[in-house]
Parts: C-alpha cells; sequence; structure tokens
C-alpha cells in the first residue's frame, strides 16, 4: 500500500488538533498526540463523556473490545491496574500505541476484531463496547442488532468473560427493547452535553436480573465543570402520580436527559413542583426549586395566543410544547424577531387551554 502523501497527514493532524482543542483539551496539551481520519475524529466521545464513564467503573482488569481512536479507554484506564485495547483497524492500533505513550499510559493494545478475540479472553472486571452505528453503505444504524459487533448475538459470550459489561449507545436507541435483550442490566445512564443528548450507556452485571434499573439522567456543562443529575427508578415512574397546577411564579423546562429518560413524573414527586399538562412536560412553582435539572424561568405573564396580548413585544426566544404547528408558524403569527432576553412558551394547560407564557431565564 502506498504511503500516504504528506500533504493529507498534516491536513489530518491540523484538524485534529482543532477539534480536540475543543473536545479533548487533555489531549490537545500534548502536543505529541497524532490524530486519524476526519470520521474517527466526529465519532469519538469528548473529554466530558469519558471522564464520566470512568467515574462509573473500577478494579483489577478492564477490556475495551471496540477501541477506536481510544478517547473512553485512556480516561477509564485510569481506574484499573490493567487495561486492554482492542482495536480491528491496524492503523488505529498504531496511534494507540503512541498516544496512550505520550500520556504515559500503560495500556496494552491489541489488533483483532472483537468476535476473534473475546473467546480466548482470560475474565476480567469490566469490559466496555462502544458497537459502530455505521452500515457498510456509511448510513448511520439504531437498531442493536445493526450495529457492530452485533452485541445481541455475542452479548451472552461478553457476560461470561466479565463481571460488569459498560455499553455506550446511540441516544436514538429504544431503551426499552435493549432492556429486554439485556435483563440485567442495573443502570441506564442517559449523558447529554450541554443540552443535546450524546449517548446512553447500559452498566449490565453478569447475573445479577434487576426488574427496576436505574434510569440517571447527567447533562454536562464544561464551561461550569458542573452537571445536572437526576435519577429514578423505572417502575416508580410507572406508577407515580404527577400533581397538575396552572402556571405560577416559576417555569422549569427538564434537560435533554430527562427527556429521553421519560422521568417527567418522578422529576414532580421527587422535587415537589408542578406539571401543566401530562404531555406538556413543562412544570411551575411558587418557590423556587433552584436544584432542578433544566432551564428555569420567571414568570412575567400569562396569555392568550394573540399578537394584541404581548404588542410590547417586539424579540423573543419561543419555544412550543404540546402546541400545534411549528415555531416558524407561531412567531410570524405573533410578529416576533428570533433572539433577545424574553422567552415564550407555547403550550397546552391542564385544563386543555392553549397559552403563551412569557418570561425571563433564571437559570440554564
Amino acid at each position: 500500500m502506498p504511503a500516504t502523501p504528506l500533504h493529507i497527514i498534516q491536513a489530518h493532524q491540523a484538524f485534529g488538533e482543532k477539534i480536540a482543542s475543543e473536545k479533548l483539551p487533555t489531549w490537545y496539551a500534548c502536543k505529541d498526540i497524532r490524530y486519524p481520519q476526519r470520521l474517527s475524529l466526529e465519532q469519538c466521545s469528548s473529554e466530558w463523556t469519558a471522564r464520566y464513564k470512568a467515574s462509573l467503573v473500577s478494579g483489577d482488569s478492564l477490556v475495551d473490545l471496540t477501541g477506536g481512536l481510544g478517547i473512553d479507554c485512556s480516561f477509564m484506564s485510569q481506574q484499573f491496574a490493567q487495561t486492554t485495547y482492542v482495536e480491528q483497524q491496524e492503523t488505529l492500533c498504531e496511534l494507540a500505541r503512541h498516544n496512550f505513550a505520550c500520556l504515559n499510559l500503560p495500556i496494552t493494545v491489541v489488533n483483532d476484531t472483537c468476535e476473534h478475540y473475546l473467546p480466548s479472553l482470560p475474565a476480567v472486571d469490566v469490559i466496555f463496547l462502544d458497537p459502530a452505528r455505521r452500515n457498510e453503505q456509511g448510513g448511520k444504524v439504531v437498531l442493536l442488532q445493526d450495529c457492530t459487533p452485533n452485541l445481541v448475538e455475542i452479548g451472552n459470550l461478553i457476560l461470561q468473560k466479565c463481571q460488569t459489561l459498560l455499553v455506550k449507545l446511540s441516544p436514538m436507541i429504544d431503551v426499552e427493547s435493549v432492556l429486554r435483550h439485556f435483563p440485567t442490566t442495573q443502570e441506564v445512564h442517559i449523558v447529554a452535553v450541554n443540552n443535546e443528548c450524546k449517548e446512553v450507556l447500559l452498566r449490565i452485571d453478569a447475573e445479577k436480573v434487576c426488574d427496576n434499573p436505574k434510569m440517571v439522567c447527567v447533562n454536562l456543562l464544561p464551561k461550569t465543570a458542573q452537571q445536572q443529575l437526576f435519577s429514578f427508578h423505572r417502575q416508580d415512574e410507572a406508577v407515580g402520580v404527577a400533581s397538575y397546577a396552572n402556571p405560577m411564579q416559576y417555569l422549569y423546562e427538564p434537560n435533554a436527559a430527562i427527556l429521553k429518560a421519560g422521568g417527567f413524573k418522578q422529576v414532580a414527586e421527587q422535587l415537589g413542583i408542578y406539571k401543566l399538562h401530562p404531555s406538556s412536560h413543562l412544570y411551575t412553582s411558587d418557590t423556587l426549586a433552584s436544584h432542578f435539572p433544566g432551564r428555569i424561568f420567571a414568570i412575567d405573564r400569562i396569555t392568550k395566543v394573540q399578537k394584541k396580548e404581548i404588542n410590547d413585544i417586539e424579540k423573543a426566544n419561543v419555544s412550543i410544547r404540546n402546541f400545534p404547528g411549528t415555531v416558524a408558524d407561531l412567531r410570524k403569527k405573533l410578529k416576533l424577531k428570533d433572539g433577545g432576553d424574553t422567552y415564550i412558551f407555547a403550550t397546552t394547560l391542564h385544563d386543555h387551554s392553549k397559552v403563551l407564557i412569557v418570561g425571563n431565564r433564571v437559570r440554564g
């Protein structure tokens, strides 16, 4: 195979450094790090999500069966005495050996496929798997059995080789279907960064069946080094009962991780706040719930959906929740420019009335 031209290598490196400066500051600070082709960089975890994974597992031995660029492996390895990185692409293995050495990480690199390596693997504490979510044509796939490796086919063998399996999946995955495949799942972590869902993590036990896994919703906020964390159990949400009320002094909008997890009644129950409508997923209270995991607004007024009700407003951030039409249509009807400090939510209340809730952001 002919050598890659120097200008292409330099282009990959320049692009890699740009991406790393934004999502991998620890790697970017190490100037000897080498970067791969564009696709691997676009698909790799950010440092924030990798650090979060590292907080979930620890022990004597870790095996990452789908190494990739090695971001997740590099951070999780710091929680283990021994770590093995397995990757089928030789070029990525070469990069991993170089980069792990630059980062002073004693990680063993194995160039092999997950399926071929797995049968000879001795028992370890934790196996990490990040199945590829693209088909041979480069298109994205969502179903568990369409990913590579096929976790449905090799899942039982993997669980014979470890005490804990940590799996990273697409934020578009159907969590219910995955839980049916893996009844020993203890925890489901829905991970968002800056209110954008990035991944779903399953923490699966080798043997212990769990019919009520814990749902952990986390929104990582890198600029402030903080996180919004909310958790509940699936059965508690199923049997929970939320209270309803008309808008009070404060309005609450859950973050993207909670919206994905579906813990809508648990948010109201645990925080002592009220839902506006079963399907609106907006909340309210008279007393500030400062630990609410999402955005908080101070309500200025509640009006009918008519321009004359907000004639004094020329510019606003408009959202719709359980409301017919689109934001663009509503903005046109209300003759509003986009932006500014005012927020308008068009929504449906528990008495089925359609209203505008006008307010200003308190947090988020």
